[in-house]
């Protein structure tokens, strides 16, 4: 049996317990009991997530045969650092258990620890750039679902954690287990950990249905150039009216904008197809195949050709 503990501190994110459903229905699909799992905090008992909802746990152990420790995440991760005693216990887990994870701030937890000293690792999109800043050591990269990097495991936002969580039953039991667990949980598609965590749209927000019409009508017309003035007259603007309309709703000036949604429909494509990536950047209106490496290394700090066999690697 693979046992997994749950580390919990006073204001822990409830979503978190969400990803041990993952663990139990690989149970049912695999019609065995081959995960068990335990609530854990420094001094046990009681601990109240940020919701309020108290969860029963157990005290740390001086040693505990548990394969796999889970971090939970908590709201403020600079102004509510996890206990002492957990780090200490944390850093002597290390090097007996089979892995160790954080779920969305839940990385905090194992940095503070020194657990994801030069590692690559991430966190929620909110939080990635404070985790920078406060641990220069560790290579964030912020756009990610999740990353393994050896036996640290780390998510992005809590949703992600059941990411997390079906990536490690398919690593114990495999792709059709990891398959079955998400059918019976209704999860909308298997994301991989190398997949974005943003939607460019969702990032954009307009306030307006005149430049969510010019959103639109670009992201349908991504293989066009697309200059201002024909995302004007989808908005029914001059371009003027436009270009300062859009700035004022979006932040980004439309050309940033344009990118950002090329960037995000090119790397789909390469994450998803067999294409070419000289096809990929004509499909997405890039110049050509350079045009379009500029592009991500100043957007993803990656080439295409990195993103691809990342992706294949996942795959």
């Amino acid at each position: 049996m693979h046992r997994i503990g749950y580390l919990l501190s006073d204001g822990f994110q409830v979503m978190a317990l969400a990803s041990q459903s993952v663990f139990e229905y690989a149970n049912v699909a695999a019609r065995e009991s081959f995960y068990s799992i335990e609530n854990f905090s420094v001094a046990g008992g009681e601990v109240r997530s940020s919701f309020g909802m108290c969860v029963v746990t157990r005290a740390l152990p001086a040693r505990a045969a548990i394969d796999t420790w889970i971090a939970a995440g908590v709201n403020s991760p600079l102004s509510s650092p996890p206990p002492d005693e957990m780090l200490v216990f944390l850093r002597k887990s290390a090097t007996r258990a089979r892995r160790i994870a954080g779920i969305c701030t839940g990385g905090f937890v194992l940095a503070e620890a020194g657990l994801l000293a030069n590692r690559r690792a991430t966190t929620h999109w909110a939080h990635a750039r404070s985790m920078m800043s406060r641990f220069p050591d560790i290579h964030i990269e912020e756009d990610r679902i999740y990353i393994v990097d050896g036996p640290i495991w780390t998510s992005a936002g809590m949703t992600a954690g059941l990411d997390l969580a079906l990536g490690m039953v398919e690593k114990d039991l495999g792709a059709e287990i990891a398959r079955s667990v998400a059918h019976k949980l209704v999860m909308p598609q298997r994301r991989t950990g190398g997949q974005s965590q943003h939607s460019e749209m969702l990032d954009l927000a307009p306030k307006s249905d005149r430049i969510q019409d010019a959103l639109n009508y670009a992201r349908k017309n991504l293989k066009r150039p697309l200059t201002v003035e024909e995302l004007a007259n989808s908005a029914h603007l001059s371009p003027r009216q436009f270009s300062r309309v859009f700035t004022v709703e979006t932040g980004q000036s439309p050309a940033k904008a344009i990118e950002g949604l090329r960037l995000e429909a090119a790397r789909l494509m390469i994450e998803k197809s067999r294409h070419s990536l000289e096809v990929i950047a004509r499909e997405t209106g890039f110049r050509d195949r350079r045009h379009m490496r500029e592009a991500f290394m100043r957007g993803f700090g990656l080439p295409p050709q990195e993103v691809r066999r990342e992706a294949r690697a996942h795959a």
